[in-house]
């Protein structure tokens, strides 16, 4: 069984803002995969299904971000699921707007709901980053992460969660790095193909310069 988490904050106010990413990501994971609609439990909301042959939970706390492990620690008791098996979907300020990175284990880099789910399970589970850039100074970060998408961030943001819930497969396989490979060509268009030169009527390229004229 795998236990899948979306960090936000509960509440109208907050539903679009970049803090709650994780969130949005934990939604279109649900949508994508008819996993059922999300019931009140273990201070979130919950839904379940099956992926790739595996029972997945997905759950979103409600107990504001900085209690977060509380609601974690609550439902991975109950089902008796170890941090291994854990995957916390979340914003990131180190990475550039759209871009993605899955990481096991490590730090929490002063999140505030990575620092808790810390706190009640240790650093041991898996976290999909997602990057919502960082404003350039520090005294602007509470404002950055919570303030609302804007409608230019709009494509890349909607581009981003598709491609999260497409291959969500993958995750659950635990083939992470074909996972984030998957998701960034998604969000790259592949280059148009150069056009080949015009030919001469001998077969030779033609010139991209007209010729000067000599006169004759």
């Amino acid at each position: 069984m795998l236990l899948v988490v979306g960090l936000g904050n509960p509440g109208a106010e907050y539903l679009r803002n970049r803090h709650n990413i994780g969130f949005m990501a934990a939604d279109a994971i649900a949508r994508r995969h008819s996993l059922g609609r999300f019931r009140a439990k273990f201070s979130g909301d919950i839904a379940e299904g099956t992926v790739g042959g595996e029972r997945v939970l997905v759950l979103k706390p409600k107990t504001f971000m900085n209690e977060a492990g509380r609601s974690v620690a609550a439902a991975a008791r109950f089902y008796k699921i170890p941090p291994s098996d854990i995957i916390v979907l979340h914003d990131e300020l180190d990475l550039a707007a759209g871009r993605l990175r899955v990481k096991d284990g490590g730090g929490h880099a002063g999140h505030n709901g990575l620092r808790d789910i810390h706190a009640h399970l240790g650093a041991d589970y898996r976290r999909v980053r997602l990057g919502i850039g960082h404003p350039g100074d520090k005294e602007r970060v509470t404002a950055h992460v919570l303030q609302d998408f804007t409608k230019a961030d709009g494509p890349w943001v909607e581009a981003l969660l598709d491609a999260v819930a497409e291959n969500f497969p993958l995750l659950v396989g635990r083939r992470d790095a074909e996972f984030a490979s998957r998701v960034a060509l998604a969000l790259k268009p592949p280059k148009p193909k150069a056009k080949p030169a015009p030919e001469s009527p001998e077969g030779k390229e033609a010139s991209t310069t007209p010729e000067e004229d000599d006169g004759l």
